[in-house]
C-alpha cells in the first residue's frame, strides 16, 4: 500500500488542525442553538406558527433545526408549507455578500 512519508504527514496534519477548528466553531455555538430550539418550541406548542420559522428557513442549518423542532412536536407534515420561506441559492449567495447593519435591542430599545 502507500507509505506515510513526511510529504504525507505535512498536509495531513493541516487537515486535521483546519477539521478540528471547525468542529471547535460549532460546538461554542452549542448553547445558542439550543436557545433558539427551546425558543420556537415554547412558540409553536400550543399553535403552530409558520412566521416564526421564516428566519431559520433561509439558511441549511437554520432548516435542519426546523425539522427538528417539528418532528419534537409530532407535526412533520407542516415542514412543507415553510419550505415557501426559503430562499433560492443563488439568491441567499447573493445576499451573504451584501453587508448588513446589526441591531441590538435590550428591553426594547436600541443600543
Amino acid at each position: 500500500m502507500y507509505k506515510i512519508t513526511v510529504f504525507l504527514c505535512i498536509p495531513l496534519a493541516i487537515a486535521v488542525i483546519v477539521l478540528f477548528q471547525n468542529a471547535c466553531r460549532l460546538f461554542s455555538m452549542w448553547e445558542h442553538k439550543k436557545r433558539q430550539y427551546v425558543l420556537l418550541m415554547a412558540k409553536n406548542k400550543k399553535s403552530f406558527s409558520a412566521e416564526s420559522f421564516k428566519i431559520y428557513m433561509k439558511a441549511p442549518c437554520g432548516r435542519i433545526m426546523a425539522r427538528a423542532v417539528l418532528n419534537d412536536l409530532g407535526i412533520r407534515e407542516k415542514y412543507r408549507e415553510l419550505l415557501a420561506y426559503r430562499e433560492p441559492l443563488l439568491v441567499s449567495i447573493k445576499n451573504n455578500f451584501v453587508p448588513q447593519d446589526a441591531k441590538i435591542y435590550i428591553n426594547e430599545e436600541m443600543i
